[in-house]
């Protein structure tokens, strides 16, 4: 499965059950590690892995394994790794301490270059 349809089946695993503050980060210039992360918050640990497992049983449902899940037993922060997409669910206030859409933001254009000497 290509990483765009991959990310639209993460994104939509993620809003039937109601995920919140879902974003998506084209990250493939910037890692060599996955081509999209996919990053958004639950309202209670109890949510949190139903997200997460939610987004696992409908890529299982579509053939693609996932590679590794880690953090199901805090709750606070899970991670799945689907190869291509990396997906992050979070505690709000979690999501707030690491900012992941902060640290995986594009580097702004080097404007070093337009001034003039």
């Amino acid at each position: 499965m290509n990483t765009e349809k991959l990310t639209e089946l993460v994104t939509g695993a993620l809003e039937d059950l109601k995920g919140i503050n879902i974003v998506c980060l084209d990250v493939r210039d910037i890692s060599n590690v996955t081509d999209c992360m996919v990053i958004a918050s639950g309202t209670s640990r109890r949510h949190v892995n139903s997200l997460a497992e939610n987004v696992v049983a409908m890529a299982k449902k579509q053939s693609v394994m996932p590679l590794g899940t880690e953090g199901e037993a805090e709750g606070e922060w899970i991670l799945v790794d689907l190869g291509d997409v990396l997906v992050n669910v979070m505690m709000p206030d979690t999501r707030l301490l690491y900012d992941l859409e902060k640290l995986w933001a594009p580097l702004p254009a080097d404007k070093s270059q337009d001034k003039k000497v």
